[in-house]
């Protein structure tokens, strides 16, 4: 049986429809819509940059439209959300804490998040941080004192940091909350006490072949090397994987214009029994599952994307934070915003449409539209455009 064939635009339908990006809410989000959110997209990854709201905030408001922020911080802590490296750090369902506990068990191969050597010479102050909170309960990094000389910057943690950081990684702590967005540690004994290795562990198998199930559900339509990615998996016999997948119904082979051979998860191929149309225009955070592999961007939406924070402002084509812009299923547009919370004000100093956009009255409104959403939801009271079409 020859495999489906469709259209480039079908595929990108299929791939927002698998992120909950085809259509705008129908309408006011609930909590549990929230939930919902983040299990279809597998993860939700964290980033601290707060130019203007902090990417796993406007990820969530990107699909879900105006809410309590507070929200993901509730879901953290009632235990509904856990946070591990996954992506890179992102809260993940909590049902989905088997599928990363061999990470944890094996901390040594966790690269720069992890360091043996250190927890080797620094055991002793270990094993007392560890006693202080079976003792005295939950901690931050800035419950303890800067050491004498120690110097401020990127990466320049003090002892106790680096102590939390370790102990996340190998498992023993895991964060149970958020205060001004840092995090509060616990003991996992406490936060999961029925949780038991010798009973509920997962091979290293077996959760990696759920991890990139999952990552075939959220991405939708994928090419095989896009899949690993997603959880950041090493070393898949992506060849072995896909003809097994095919012949048990998991997923559907599909030739797509100008990009050819492709797969369709099962639940995204039910979706073409009627006509795909997108519908939504958001703006979206540079670490949104849509954009943050940067060659699947390119892919499928030809659309040539960088975070240009880490880049020195004399090379920066675009700005510091740019945010891509979607609109009706396609990636017409980034922004380079910031907002400024003393004056209430969302600054937007640049506004680009990407080539061969055509300027309507259509595409001009859903953007005007879009913006006045999103500075509206992060409490802005004005909105200023400093430089971009004449049109907006």
């Amino acid at each position: 049986m020859a495999p489906v064939s469709l259209s480039r635009q079908t595929a990108r339908n299929l791939h927002l429809a698998a992120q909950g990006l085809l259509h705008p809410p129908e309408r006011q989000a609930t909590y549990n819509d929230l939930l919902a959110v983040i299990r279809r997209m597998s993860l939700l990854q964290i980033d601290t940059i707060h130019v203007v709201a902090r990417s796993p905030y406007l990820v969530l408001f990107s699909r879900l439209g105006e809410y309590p922020a507070i929200w993901l911080e509730q879901a953290l802590a009632s235990g509904s959300l856990f946070e591990y490296w996954a992506h890179e750090a992102c809260f993940i369902p909590a049902e989905d804490y088997p599928l990363l506990r061999h990470r944890m068990l094996q901390p040594e191969k966790m690269g720069w998040k992890y360091s043996a050597e250190w927890m080797r010479e620094h055991a002793d102050e270990v094993a007392s941080l560890l006693q202080h909170i079976a003792t005295h309960g939950p901690v931050r990094s800035a419950d303890f004192a800067t050491v004498p000389g120690h110097q401020p910057g990127w990466w320049a943690w003090k002892p106790h940091k680096r102590h939390l950081e370790n102990l996340f990684t190998a498992g023993e702590l895991m964060v149970t909350g958020r205060q001004n967005f840092q995090r509060i540690y616990d003991l996992r004994q406490r936060v999961l006490p029925e949780w038991d290795d010798a009973l509920h562990m997962l091979s290293e198998k077996d959760a990696r072949e759920q991890m990139l199930r999952n990552s075939a559900r959220s991405l939708g339509l994928f090419r095989a090397e896009w899949l690993p990615d997603y959880y950041r998996l090493k070393r898949v016999a992506l060849k072995e994987l896909m003809p097994r997948w095919q012949e048990e119904g998991f997923v559907v082979a599909v030739t797509v214009e100008d990009m050819g051979e492709m797969w369709l998860h099962h639940e995204s191929a039910a979706l073409l029994e009627k006509p795909l149309k997108a519908t939504h225009t958001a703006i979206l955070s540079p670490f949104d599952p849509v954009v943050w592999d940067r060659r699947r961007a390119l892919a499928l939406f030809d659309f040539n994307y960088r975070l240009e924070c880490y880049t020195p402002e004399a090379k920066r084509l675009y700005g510091y934070f740019t945010l891509p812009l979607l609109h009706r299923g396609a990636l017409k547009a980034r922004l380079d915003a910031k907002m400024l919370r003393r004056e209430r004000c969302l600054q937007i100093k640049n506004l680009w449409l990407e080539d061969k956009t055509r300027i309507g009255a259509g595409l001009v409104n859903d953007i005007r539209k879009a913006i006045e959403r999103f500075a509206r939801w992060q409490g802005a009271e004005q909105v200023r455009i400093e430089k971009g079409p004449d049109n907006l």
